[in-house]
C-alpha cells in the first residue's frame, strides 16, 4: 500500500529547494559548537550555506549522488546541529505520544534515513545557484526564529523561496523545519504520516518508513 510520502508529486523546484536546505544543514559543522552558540541564527545560516555548497559543488562523489558518501556526511556532520527529534515528532504530530521511546527512536532513526534517500539523488542539481540573504527580524529574548532566503539561477528562471525555522535550546540554535515555495517539509510528511496511523497504528507508519527505506536501499545500490 502506497502512502503520499513514498511516492512524493511535489514539484521538482520544492524537492530541490528541501535539498539545498538539507545540504546547507550539513554544512553546520563547519564551524565548532562554540561558534554555533555565539553567532545568531541568520549569520549561522549564511557561513554554513555558503560553505557547504563551495564543498558540494567541488566534491564530484556527493554531485554523482554517492549515497555511502552521503550518509557518512550527514551522520558525522549534521546531527549535532538539526534537531531531528523535534523534527519526527511535528511530523508524527499528535500520534507522537502514542509511540513508545524505542518506537519514537526507530521512527525518528527510519525518518532520517527517508530524507537522505529521497534528496540524495537530486545533489546532480546543485550547480551555480546563488543565494540571496533577506532581512532577519527577531527579538533577542526569540526561543524560535526563521530565517528567510532564496535560491537565483544565474540562467534564469524564478527564484527559490527557501527559508529555515531554527529553535534555540540552552545557547543552541539547531533548524527544525525548511519551507520551500510556502510547502514547509514537516507539516507535509504530517499529513502523510497520520493517513499511515490511521491505517496500521505506529507500527503500520514505522513499518511503512522502514520498507521504503528498504527499497531505496536496494534501488540505490543497483545504481552503483
Amino acid at each position: 500500500m502506497n502512502s503520499p510520502f513514498l511516492n512524493s508529486r511535489l514539484p521538482r523546484g520544492i524537492l530541490r529547494g528541501w535539498l539545498l536546505g538539507l545540504v546547507a544543514t550539513i554544512a553546520m559543522a563547519g564551524g565548532t559548537p562554540a561558534v554555533a552558540q555565539t553567532m545568531t541564527p541568520d549569520a549561522l545560516v549564511r557561513k554554513v550555506t555558503e560553505d557547504v555548497l563551495s564543498t558540494v559543488k567541488a566534491d564530484a562523489d556527493i554531485k554523482s549522488g554517492n549515497i555511502s558518501k552521503i550518509q557518512s556526511l550527514v551522520e558525522s556532520k549534521v546531527l549535532p546541529y538539526v534537531n531531528f527529534q523535534k523534527m519526527t515528532a511535528s511530523a508524527v504530530g499528535r500520534n507522537w505520544s502514542q509511540a513508545s521511546p524505542d518506537q519514537q527512536k526507530l521512527i525518528t532513526d527510519q525518518f532520517r534515513q527517508l530524507l537522505i534517500y529521497t534528496y540524495s539523488g537530486a545533489l546532480t542539481d546543485v550547480s551555480d545557484q546563488k543565494v540571496e540573504y533577506r532581512p532577519f527580524r527577531a527579538d533577542p529574548a526569540d526561543t524560535v526564529v526563521q530565517v528567510d532566503t532564496r535560491i537565483v539561477n544565474p540562467r534564469g528562471g524564478e527564484p527559490i523561496q527557501l527559508n529555515y525555522k531554527l529553535e534555540k535550546g540552552g545557547a543552541e540554535w539547531k533548524i527544525v523545519d525548511v519551507n520551500v515555495l510556502g510547502v514547509w517539509l514537516v507539516e507535509n510528511y504530517r499529513n502523510s504520516f497520520q493517513q499511515e496511523v490511521s491505517r496500521g497504528g505506529i507500527d503500520g507508519l514505522l513499518k511503512s518508513l522502514t520498507t521504503k527505506n528498504q527499497q531505496l536501499a536496494s534501488s540505490t545500490g543497483r545504481k552503483r
